[in-house]
C-alpha cells in the first residue's frame, strides 16, 4: 500500500538559515518548537524526509565529510529528543550547474518515493521558499510554507505571482498541527 510522507526542508524549517550557509555543525541552529514537532511527526505514520539543497558543497564553502558531520549530528540530536528522520536526501548542485535534483526539480522527491512506495497525493512539502512550495505542486503534494526562514518574503513572492495554493504556516510546529488538525494524527502520551 503506498506510504504517506511529509518532506522537510532544513535550513529556515528545522534549522536557522544563514545566509553564508551552515558549514559545521557549530553553525547549526535549531529553530524553537522544531523538536516538539518533530516528536509529533514522529508518532505518526508520515514517513519524514528532508529534501535539501546544499549547493555549498560545490560551491567551496564546505566539504561533503562537514555536511555529512552535520547531518549526522543533526539526526542524533532529534533522535535523542524523540524525533526520526527515515531519509535524507541533499542537492550538493549550484543552480547554475542544471543539474536534476536541485529543487524546485523533483528527482531527490521521486527517489524517496521509490524507497519508500510514496503517494504524493497523500503527502506533504513543508518549506521556506518558493522552490519547496513549487516542487510540492509539481508533484501534486499538498504545499506548505512556513514563515521561519526565507519564508515570509517569499511569502509575498509567491502571492504576487498570483500563486495562493499552499498552506502558510508560522512554523515547523504550526505546520504539523495544522495537518493533524487535517488528517487525524496522534500525539505521543506522556
Amino acid at each position: 500500500m503506498p506510504t504517506r510522507a511529509i518532506f522537510l526542508d532544513r535550513d529556515g524549517v528545522i534549522c536557522v538559515n544563514r545566509t553564508d550557509y551552515v558549514k559545521t555543525w557549530d553553525e547549526f541552529i535549531f529553530l524553537p518548537r522544531v523538536f516538539d514537532a518533530l516528536a509529533q511527526l514522529a508518532a505518526s505514520d508520515f514517513r519524514v524526509v528532508i529534501a535539501t539543497n546544499q549547493s555549498g558543497v560545490n560551491r567551496g564553502n564546505m566539504t561533503q565529510t562537514a555536511l555529512d558531520d552535520i547531518h549526522a549530528r543533526m539526526q542524533s540530536e532529534i533522535r535523542a529528543r524523540g524525533g526520526r528522520i527515515d531519509a535524507l536526501y541533499f542537492c550538493p548542485h549550484a543552480p547554475e550547474e542544471n543539474c536534476e535534483c536541485r529543487k524546485p526539480r523533483t528527482q531527490m522527491y521521486r527517489r524517496a518515493a521509490e524507497k519508500f512506495a510514496i503517494d504524493f497525493a497523500r503527502s506533504y512539502v513543508i518549506g521556506d521558499a518558493v522552490e519547496d512550495v513549487q516542487a510540492a505542486q509539481a508533484l501534486g503534494a499538498r504545499a506548505i510554507l512556513v514563515l521561519t526562514g526565507r519564508g515570509a518574503e517569499h511569502n509575498g513572492k509567491l502571492l504576487d505571482a498570483g500563486n495562493s495554493d499552499f498552506h502558510a504556516a508560522i512554523d515547523l510546529l504550526d505546520a504539523v498541527e495544522w495537518i493533524e488538525a487535517r488528517e487525524g494524527l496522534k500525539r505521543n502520551a506522556k
